[in-house]
This record gives C-alpha cells, sequence and structure tokens, in this order.
C-alpha cells in the first residue's frame, strides 16, 4: 500500500513539505509544520514562506546543539517501512538534519515486504529509492555518514582538513536527486544549467557561508554529450575546476529520466579532487556506466552506449 495523500518532508527540500497524491509527488509545496490538510490544489509554497520555515528550522537546528541534543532518525537504507531517513552533511560540517518520508510501496504491517531487498542488502551498490536507481559502491567509496548535505549518495573514505576555512574536506562526493524544478527541461538542458551550481557548491562557498578552498579561480569544460544512463538518454557535463588553494578538483552533472514512477528528471552530481590524493576520475564514468534501475541489473548503459530516440 502506498502512503495516503498528504503533506510529507520534500526530498529535495527537508524544510519545505510537499503533496503526495497517492501514487506520485506533485509540484505543490508549504512551509514545513503548517498545520491543517489544504487541497493538492492550493498554491505552492511562497518564496516568503520558504525562508520562514528555513529560519525557524535554523533556530530549531541550533537550539538542538546548545542543548547537547543528538538528532535521531527512526530509517534508513534499510528502513522497510518507507521512513524518515537521516540525510549526510557537507563536507565542512558535522551537523545532522532529516530528510522527508519516502513514499514506498512496501507493506508497513509486513516486515518481510520491502520494493527490492536484493539492491538493499547488495553490499556492492547503494539505492536512491526516491529516483528507482542503484549507483555502484566503488572500491575506496563508502556510504554517507556524519555528513548533512542533502542527497549524497556516496563519499570516497576518510576527511582531510580543507586547505583554506576551517572544516573538513572530503575528496570525493556523489549526489542523486530529483530534479523538481526543471521538470519539463531536457536532460542536456538540465545538466548544463545544473553545472554551475555544482561547482560553486562543492569549490567556491559552502552552505555555510565559508570558503574551504578559497573560492573558484576559473573554470574549464573538459567532457560534455549524450549519454545511456540505466537505459535511457542522458547527458553530462564535466568541469575541471581551479580553486585558489589546493589542487582543485573536477564537477560532474549528469540528467536523465527515471525510470519510475512520474519519470521525474534526475540529477546525479559528482565532486572529485584532482591531485593525486583525489579519487581515479575514471570512476565518473564506471559509475554512470553501473547506474542500473532498482531492481534490474542486467539494463545497461554507460558512456559510449548507443541511445534510442525514444529514450
Amino acid at each position: 500500500m502506498s502512503p495516503p495523500p498528504g503533506w510529507y518532508r520534500d526530498p529535495s527540500d527537508p524544510h519545505v513539505e510537499r503533496w503526495w497524491d497517492g501514487t506520485a509527488w506533485t509540484g505543490h509545496r508549504r512551509a514545513y509544520g503548517l498545520s491543517g490538510r489544504p487541497s493538492p490544489n492550493g498554491p505552492a509554497t511562497t518564496p516568503r514562506a520558504r525562508a520562514v520555515a528555513l529560519t525557524v528550522a535554523g533556530a530549531l537546528l541550533a537550539a538542538a546543539l546548545v542543548a547537547g541534543a543528538a538528532v535521531v532518525t527512526t530509517g534508513g537504507e534499510d528502513d522497510e517501512g518507507g521512513g524518515p531517513q537521516a540525510v549526510s552533511t557537507p563536507a565542512t560540517t558535522t551537523a545532522t538534519v532529516i530528510t522527508s518520508p519516502t513514499p514506498s510501496t512496501d507493506d508497513p504491517d509486513d516486515p518481510d515486504d520491502s520494493d527490492d531487498p536484493d539492491d538493499r542488502d547488495d553490499p556492492d551498490v547503494v539505492v536512491d529509492q526516491l529516483n528507482g536507481i542503484t549507483l555502484p559502491l566503488l572500491d575506496g567509496w563508502v556510504r554517507p555518514e556524519n555528513i548533512s548535505l542533502d542527497h549524497v549518495m556516496m563519499t570516497t573514505d576518510g576527511t582531510y582538513d580543507c586547505p583554506a576555512d576551517a572544516g573538513t574536506c572530503r575528496h570525493g562526493l556523489v549526489f542523486s536527486r530529483t530534479a523538481t524544478e526543471n521538470a519539463a527541461t531536457s536532460p542536456e538542458a538540465l545538466a548544463e544549467a545544473d553545472i554551475a551550481d555544482a561547482a560553486d557548491e562543492a569549490y567556491d562557498r559552502d552552505v555555510l557561508g565559508r570558503r574551504p578552498f578559497g573560492g573558484i579561480e576559473s573554470h574549464r569544460v573538459v567532457k560534455s554529450g549524450p549519454v545511456a544512463v540505466a537505459g535511457r538518454a542522458g547527458y553530462l557535463v564535466r568541469w575541471r575546476v581551479v580553486t585558489a588553494e589546493g589542487p582543485g578538483g573536477y564537477v560532474q552533472s549528469l540528467a536523465f529520466r527515471s525510470s519510475v514512477g512520474t519519470e521525474a528528471p534526475v540529477v546525479v552530481r559528482y565532486v572529485f579532487d584532482a591531485g593525486p590524493d583525489g579519487p581515479p576520475l575514471a570512476d565518473m564514468d564506471r559509475i554512470t556506466d553501473g547506474i542500473r534501475p532498482v531492481g534490474d541489473a542486467d539494463t545497461g548503459g554507460g558512456v559510449g552506449t548507443g541511445i534510442s530516440p525514444a529514450g
């Protein structure tokens, strides 16, 4: 049984609620914590309401940290009821936030019932259940721990002191999210629009306003073009970024449509430090090539694979 229609935490923004119509997410949003249950035909959350929600959520998180409270979730990768899931932290903070409940087709009264138990228990993949994909967990990569950025699927193992502003950095991060604000765009347009934000958030200024690498000094496109992902037509853009401090890095935005639900577009972001300590650049292509629909290990894809015009 799917969760009933109602307002739930937005998977793309934990500070906002989004309307679940019983089958799929709609475009309607509101500030988190509003009482009542308005019609899903009501207006989407306004920018002012969104700002208020962010301010309130920030105050609550600060109060919890001062009191020494630990923020805990009841769900996670192995949660069988589609409950709240912990999300990862930015490279320069150790705070933990909570994302929205993930709609699931699991029977909450049957602990043995799960959408794809083989995928969820596979130590060689990480599962993005909302977008219906799995990503290969390569050597040197681990599931995220003690990270509070949303949508992080995997990180390189270990941390290091950021070269500029105080904080802890990681040599590699991979994100997966639903592109809710650009659902009507093509994969090419979506990837082209996302890459600048991906670079800025990774190497220019983080969510706390710090510059762990001293800011971006320049960038250049090193790769772009169509690519098949999990049997669907996609598009990728890769930049080489030069930073004021440290070796800089590579960022990549990969866009394609999901094969589940409303087939909303998915964006997978890659952040790899350059230099000898960064992960092999070939891992970007290896991860892309290994993306599969949940429960379908045989569906091919990846760089260089032929793409059907109807993909």
